[in-house]
């Protein structure tokens, strides 16, 4: 097997460069459209969270004036304490929902807006495995 010769090792490394340049520009490319799709999805996570959140305030604000309201038309003391007792579990009950509705839909959002960036990682995991 004939010796290389200098223009031979100078195009083939020329080769490798240039093909490692583009697999660069790829990786830098996908890259910045991962990050473009995830924060997109991150606005609109964001977005969809704030208009869940003042539903909630909304709603409070219309039980709260509710109970005041039923609070006022008491008339003695043993409907008094049978209307906090049912204002108190209702309040409770009202909470603990709210909360795993929040949590649920941070959860779906957020996953959502991540969803770009872990398909590019497990894209480049494949890559790396062949």
């Amino acid at each position: 097997m004939a010796n290389p010769t200098g223009e031979q090792i100078s195009k083939a490394s020329a080769d490798t460069l240039s093909r490692s340049a583009h697999a660069a520009e790829k990786i830098m490319k996908d890259s910045s459209n991962t990050l473009t799709e995830s924060g997109k999805g991150s606005a609109a996570a964001v977005q969809d969270l704030t208009k869940a959140y003042q539903e909630l305030a909304a709603k409070n604000v219309k039980n709260l004036t509710a109970a005041m309201e039923a609070l006022v038309a008491v008339k003695n003391p043993a409907e008094f304490l049978e209307l906090q007792q049912r204002l108190i579990k209702d309040s409770v009950e009202a909470a603990v929902n709210d909360s795993r509705q929040i949590a649920e839909l941070t959860k779906a959002v957020f996953t959502a807006a991540f969803e770009p960036v872990k398909k590019q990682i497990e894209a480049a995991q494949k890559t790396a495995r062949t």
